[in-house]
């Protein structure tokens, strides 16, 4: 079998078994100078492209490498794009089944979403991505507030998130994200944007720390909106995370009794009714035997 038939062949049953592509993290934290090394698995289908993508925070994906199965000796060619060139920092390992993603020497601009896809003929699979995050020195801390929270339904909340920050020359922007339960990554629901109107400056002269505080308001609360929410903070090429506030929807527990009080009293009145119904068979029934009893006796 030549080359082009084998990839022919290779693409015509990865056409009928769409690949179910797997990356296994959806969030990574690494310091400014490690090494990561990002995972994408596509089980039981042997796959002829693997494609990654880099996404920056409010933008938008970039191709970033392609691994190529050239169908020789398991030989495959990997091939970064333009602006990707960085060989001795970003690295490729490919398997039959998987593509790996390696990330050395860290640095600020490395924070971002990484998407993992698989090619077959006119059809591309993309992976739920992986969030990397790189950590700088300890310039910005976040602390949210509370810790967490339990709450009934139709409820209002307000979720507070403080970042003492070193002023710099760009603008922070911060974000909210939600982990509900069952959800395998976090999602952005919210966004202040840049601007540092609710920032105060520090007290000690020549400092170059702000604290911050920003509210996320909750209202008319429902059990969809239950989980643990993040304020993150993105500020001279580095974000970083607080420590989450969870968010618990438990019932009115007033609502559950009378609930409860409720199917109790139904549940009664159909016992009555039942019983009801059963003496007036019984009664029914002992009528007749009486009467056919009289005939006899009569007879």
């Amino acid at each position: 079998m030549n080359r082009e038939v084998f990839i022919f062949y290779i693409n015509l049953v990865c056409a009928f078994t769409k690949p179910n592509v797997i990356q296994p993290i959806p969030v990574m934290v690494t310091e400014l100078g490690g090494t990561v090394t990002l995972t994408c698995l596509c089980p039981n289908v042997s796959v002829t492209r693997f494609d990654w993508f880099k996404q920056s925070f409010g933008q938008e994906p970039l191709l970033m490498a392609s691994s190529l199965y050239v169908g020789q000796d398991n030989y495959y060619s990997n091939n970064f794009i333009k602006d990707f060139t960085e060989t001795e920092r970003l690295g490729m390992r490919r398997g039959e089944y998987s593509c790996n993603l390696t990330i050395s020497k860290t640095e600020p601009g490395d924070s971002a979403t990484y998407y993992c896809s698989t090619a077959a003929i006119y059809e591309q699979t993309f992976g739920e991505g992986t969030v990397l995050f790189v950590k700088e020195s300890n310039s910005m801390s976040v602390l949210q507030q509370p810790v967490s929270e339990s709450v009934h339904p139709g409820d209002s909340v307000t979720l507070k998130c403080t970042i003492h920050i070193e002023t710099c020359a760009g603008e922070h922007s911060v974000y909210w994200f939600r982990h509900g339960s069952g959800e395998s990554h976090p999602g952005i629901i919210y966004t202040h944007g840049d601007k540092s109107d609710q920032c105060e400056k520090s007290p000690k002269a020549g400092s170059p720390t702000q604290s911050c505080v920003y509210n996320l308001p909750k209202r008319n609360l429902s059990f969809s909106d239950a989980g643990t929410y993040y304020c993150a903070v993105a500020s001279c090429g580095e974000i970083l995370f607080g420590n989450g506030t969870k968010l618990d929807i438990e019932a009115d527990p007033l609502l559950l009794v009378s609930c409860l009080g409720v199917v109790l009293g139904v549940t009664f009145t159909l016992i009555i009714v039942l019983l009801c119904i059963m003496y007036k068979m019984n009664n029914t029934t002992c009528v007749q035997c009486r009467g056919k009893l009289l005939s006899l006796d009569i007879g």
